[in-house]
């Protein structure tokens, strides 16, 4: 008798520290989905923070800025990566955020058109874009001034809900469900399809652009230039493709115009309440910095971080 009631003691004890371990190892872990544009650098930061604090854990993925935003909003993840301007319909709901990087979404073409070489002369205007992706008036390039090749243009745009896609659809007058063209999930779907498609066009986030370790545009894709100013001709001002760093530096000085240029963020639903979650942040916005550009990113002015470091000590 005595046994058995040593032995379930024993059994007892083992569950309690069995849940002690777990509920630790929960603590310890940093959960994270959303938009394929950050999800690059949160792998860097994430990498470089375990580096200074071992014990914590990471699960990231990739699914689209609606999903990251939907999982934070549920409690699913601890983090949602989020990658267009925030909506008053998100807000209501609770979402609490931190911007902690910067990007673009930018228009691309199959490197093989025979439109290039005049594309890249005279690039496209908004009106142009918005008549292509928007409204569907232009569906062969020689409906453009200056373009007689008879090439239909075969439109390409994302089927999942997307920050890259709100994105884009801000800057052309509308919502991501007016955007034509034929739909596939995911940033490198997207380039991809353009990559295969002589007569594609589409658009990407730009860290699925450019090679980050060669500054050069990835094979088959090419960028289409915006014509800022609407003249007909890419000015020198508005030339600044050719390079990763070029593309990054007028970003940041608002050369390239926003949107599509756009901040990028961290969501959760209300105030995070676990520390893991909020030392990882603080690093972010702070000591984290220093791998944004590395990692082909653009930083927030100081000004800004500083705002998102006060947010965080609120």
């Amino acid at each position: 008798m005595m046994k058995a009631e040593k032995l379930s003691v024993l059994l007892v004890v083992i569950i309690l520290l069995s849940a002690c371990s777990s509920g630790r190892k929960k603590e310890q872990t940093i959960s994270l989905s959303g938009a394929f544009a950050l999800y690059p650098l949160v792998v860097k930061w994430s990498e470089e923070y375990q580096k200074e604090h071992p014990g914590i854990r990471f699960n990231i993925s990739a699914g689209g800025a609606g999903k990251g935003m939907a999982d934070a909003l549920s409690g699913t993840v601890d983090l949602g990566m989020f990658s267009r301007a925030i909506s008053p319909e998100e807000k209501a709901k609770g979402v609490w955020w931190v911007a902690v990087t910067k990007d673009a979404v930018i228009p691309t073409v199959n490197v093989a058109n025979p439109v290039w070489p005049v594309i890249q002369k005279r690039g496209l205007t908004h009106d142009e874009l918005r008549r292509i992706y928007v409204t569907g008036e232009i569906t062969r390039w020689n409906q453009l001034p200056g373009i007689s090749i008879d090439e239909a243009i075969n439109v390409y745009t994302r089927s999942d809900a997307c920050g890259a896609a709100g994105t884009w659809a801000a800057y052309l007058g509308g919502r991501q469900e007016d955007l034509k063209g034929i739909g596939v999930f995911g940033d490198p779907g997207l380039a991809d399809a353009v990559v295969k498609d002589e007569k594609g066009v589409g658009y990407n986030n730009t860290i699925y652009l450019y090679n980050v370790k060669t500054g050069r545009k990835n094979p088959g894709i090419e960028v289409i230039p915006i014509d800022v100013n609407g003249n007909g001709i890419i000015d020198a001002n508005e030339n600044f493709y050719d390079t990763f760093n070029q593309v990054l530096e007028a970003i940041g000085n608002g050369a390239y115009p926003s949107p599509p240029a756009r901040d990028l963020y961290l969501v959760t639903k209300g105030k995070p309440q676990k520390q893991a979650t909020l030392d990882f942040l603080k690093w972010i916005v702070t000591k984290g910095q220093v791998f944004v550009s590395e990692a082909g990113y653009v930083p927030l002015p100081n000004e800004v971080l500083d705002e998102q470091v006060s947010k965080l000590q609120q």
